[in-house]
């Protein structure tokens, strides 16, 4: 499985840059483009606050860089001395970046680099290290005003600094990194596999696993200059215990449906995104392909969350979507995000698919056919952002991939938002509250519908989606055939910085399953979770962590439902811990 994902991502960041090739080879003749240092972010995929990135140099006046007399050099005190102190080969230059970061909060910058953030811009809130981001989070798009091309504090981009490819990339803005995360849990439950659910991304009590193997190959558009269209595009992979979580039906989801593999790969953003600067009076942004929904404090990425675990708001909501998402800037402090997605983790080839019905003239779907997933359809997306100038506060409503909200793979119908306020440089608080729903979706009390599941005369019976299938509602009564499904979820962040490389999180949050569609049983679920994250470098980051959920109605945990066995526990306490080393 390993060698295979290896050649899938080879395979994606060649097609990637084949049609690129071209137009990077043209630009590269047009510019003598010099790198002025490492970029000054070390979140692995937020835009930084104030990074360092590849300026075209001025024919004819090169910019004359201090000498380097330093024994031993220090970068950070003489930043022309960089080279002198990483070395030339690949191998030298990975090795010694890790070795000048260790310690410190964030890369050496060049003094000589130009401002990347607009003039007049909000002011950036956070810094990463020890935040998983700068700006504020919206998704579908990177932040209107402050992101640039090859802005990642990426080790392996230093080491291929003095390559052919290193050089291209460079020049181009173009950017090759990721990281590994592994971790483990110890638990209150039992039950192996699948005893935390509905605890997600530690669903099986007591192990150890990889959560994440991430690699991304990217352009990000330069959308702080207003006088000139750009482009650019991420391709991703993921491998491990995490693309259980990031799965959409129709990608790869055999490993999940058909198999219910513990380890899988997945790709949750492919995209490109196209920058117009003139479509509003501060820039439009455009993507198109698969990428995270909007508008979520967390992230199924690693870097991009405070801490190891997600909230179970995060774990029962929108992931990806696929579609087209715009964001316009119709002041500096006010975005309007604008889409139209097929549905929620649901590819396009799927929309109007049909499957022959096993059993015809089922009251649920009486017809000879039906759809493969019902909730595969066109599906518009609007929210609103607003940031104060200081940047201390941040609120975004959203309604996400709404459609007529048949049961489907994953058709939630969204509608809510975030809020970020900071109270000084130590303090702040995320908070984000939702209600989402489904329509139609079968009942699990009436015998007529468990005999039609059985049957296969449902989209997601056994005979198509044999393992972690979409659940059933526990409706009013049994005599009903069909009912909605909502739920209501609230999270809250209270987050505490007392130094450049540690931040403490405390989460309260409560989840309302309120015909058990979601988890799997209909409950009240209250949880508190408690981490600390600890930065050695911007690369190498530790997140250990106490949690504790209780179920307020019935057991809700130590079971496993694809196996058949029922909750027996109204608890989890949980402790875990995990580590992500960028590269």
């Amino acid at each position: 499985m390993q060698r295979n994902l290896a050649i899938t991502l080879a395979a994606a960041v060649f097609i990637g840059a084949w049609p690129m090739a071209a137009s990077a080879q043209q630009l590269a003749s047009n510019l003598a483009p010099v790198i002025v240092g490492p970029p000054a972010s070390v979140s692995a995929n937020v835009t930084p606050a104030t990074p360092t990135v590849l300026v075209a140099q001025v024919p004819g006046a090169p910019a004359a860089a201090p000498p380097c007399t330093d024994n031993p050099p220090d970068p950070y005190k003489n930043y022309s001395c960089l080279d002198a102190y990483l070395g030339d080969d690949f191998w030298s230059r990975l090795i010694n970046y890790y070795k000048l970061e260790w310690g410190q909060a964030g890369p050496p910058t060049d003094p000589s680099s130009p401002t990347v953030r607009r003039d007049g811009w909000p002011t950036t809130p956070q810094t990463s290290p020890p935040m998983p981001f700068t700006e504020w989070p919206y998704g579908g798009a990177n932040p209107i005003g402050v992101t640039v091309p090859g802005a990642v504090d990426s080790p392996l981009m230093v080491a291929l600094g003095n390559t052919n490819f290193g050089q291209w990339m460079n020049s181009n803005g173009i950017q090759l990194y990721g990281w590994i995360d592994p971790g483990f849990n110890v638990s209150s439950n039992t039950v192996r596999p699948g005893g935390n659910a509905p605890i997600a991304y530690s669903y099986t009590p007591n192990t150890v696993q990889l959560d994440q193997f991430v690699v991304y190959f990217e352009r990000q558009a330069d959308e702080v200059q207003q006088d000139h269209f750009d482009w650019g595009f991420r391709l991703s992979g993921i491998y491990g215990e995490n693309y259980r979580y990031t799965t959409a039906y129709g990608i790869a989801s055999y490993q999940l449906l058909k198999n219910n593999s513990v380890n899988g790969y997945d790709f949750p953003m492919v995209y490109a995104d196209l920058y117009f600067p003139n479509w509003a009076p501060q820039g439009t942004t455009v993507r198109i392909g698969r990428y995270i929904s909007v508008p979520d404090i967390e992230a199924q990425l690693a870097p991009n969350n405070y801490m190891y675990s997600h909230s179970m708001t995060y774990a029962f909501d929108n992931y990806t979507n696929e579609g087209i998402m715009s964001v316009w800037g119709i002041t500096k402090n006010f975005l309007l995000t604008v889409g139209v997605a097929v549905g929620t983790e649901a590819p396009p080839w799927h929309m109007y698919q049909t499957e022959v019905n096993p059993d015809p003239g089922n009251p649920l779907y009486p017809g000879k056919t039906f759809y493969k997933d019902p909730g595969s359809m066109p599906s518009p997306t609007l929210c609103g952002r607003y940031t104060s100038d200081t940047g201390y506060d941040d609120i975004n409503l959203c309604a996400d991939a709404i459609n007529s909200g048949d049961w489907g793979y994953n058709n939630l119908q969204w509608y809510g938002g975030t809020y970020y306020h900071k109270f000084n440089e130590q303090w702040h608080i995320s908070y984000e509250i939702y209600t989402e729903s489904e329509n139609h979706v079968p009942n699990a009390l009436s015998p007529t519908v468990q005999g039609i599941v059985a049957a296969g005369g449902t989209p997601f019976s056994p005979q198509f989606t044999p393992f972690n299938a979409p659940g059933l509602a526990v409706c009013h009564n049994a005599n009903q055939l069909t009912c909605e499904a909502r739920n209501v979820s609230s999270v809250l962040y209270l987050n505490y910085s007392p130094d450049p490389l540690d931040n403490f999180s405390l989460r309260p949050e409560f989840f309302d399953d309120m015909e058990g569609q979601r988890t799997g049983v209909k409950a009240k679920y209250y949880g508190i979770g408690f981490g600390w994250q600890h930065w050695l470098s911007p690369q190498v980051e530790f997140r250990p962590e106490v949690l504790y959920y209780y179920s307020a109605d019935r057991p809700a945990f130590n079971g496993d439902s694809n196996a058949g066995i029922a909750p027996t526990k109204n608890y989890t306490v949980l402790g875990q811990m995990d580590m992500i080393w960028h590269f």
